[in-house]
Parts: structure tokens; sequence; C-alpha cells
């Protein structure tokens, strides 16, 4: 099917800035939604940005600080994090849909998400 993966995490002092790469391999066919997720100790994973090939869309709690580009050629998403606050401390997670080719040479749905990877905001 399709697989993803996430990097750029890591340790940053609030203020700072960290941008996250996800990247998706396979048989893929196509693309259409690709967002990122995160999910802070004892809560539940929330929709942080997503993207199609026309809109974005962000949650309210990183508007104007946070910003979602996809490079269509490398079937990846990014997600530029500026202006980081501890409350944004989370396992940041990659998920993308779309369509790809199985063994056959049929088209078929796909929902992937990446492993994750941690950012941490110290205060």
């Amino acid at each position: 099917q399709v697989q993803l993966v996430e990097s750029g995490g890591g340790l940053v002092q609030a203020g700072g800035s960290l941008r996250l790469s996800c990247a998706a391999s396979g048989s893929i066919f196509s693309i259409n939604h690709m967002s990122w997720h995160r999910q802070a100790p004892g809560k539940q994973r929330e929709l942080v940005a997503g993207i199609t090939n026309r809109n974005t869309n962000y949650a309210d709690s990183v508007k104007g600080r946070f910003t979602i580009s996809r490079d269509n050629a490398k079937n990846t998403v990014y997600l530029q994090m500026n202006t980081l606050k501890p409350e944004d401390t989370a396992l940041y997670y990659c998920n993308a849909d779309g369509y790809y080719r199985d063994t056959y040479g049929f088209t078929r749905k796909f929902n992937s998400w990446g492993q994750g990877t941690q950012v941490t905001v110290s205060s």
C-alpha cells in the first residue's frame, strides 16, 4: 500500500520554529488530502492542519503560526511551525488518503498514518 514517514521533530524553546516533513511512498496513483494531527499525553488526537490541491485548513490554536504545504512531485507534505508554545508539545502524526495501484494494476483507496514524530517545546 502506501507508507508515510515523518521527520523534523525535536526539542525547541518557546518562540522557536520547527519544520516537519512527511514523505509518502509505495504504488501511489494519486493523493487527495494530506494532514497533520497531534496527540499530547492524556489528550485525544486532534487535527492541526490539512491540505488538498485547492484548500488548506487549520485548527484555531495554530492559525497564523503554522503553515502546511505540499510538494506533489515528491509526495511530501510539510508543516512549518513558528512561534512555538509549550502547549504545542505533542506527538505529531501525518495522514494521507488517495489511491494506489495494487499488484494487479487496479486502483484502490488508501488512508495511511505515519509513525509520529515528537515535538517538545520548553518554556
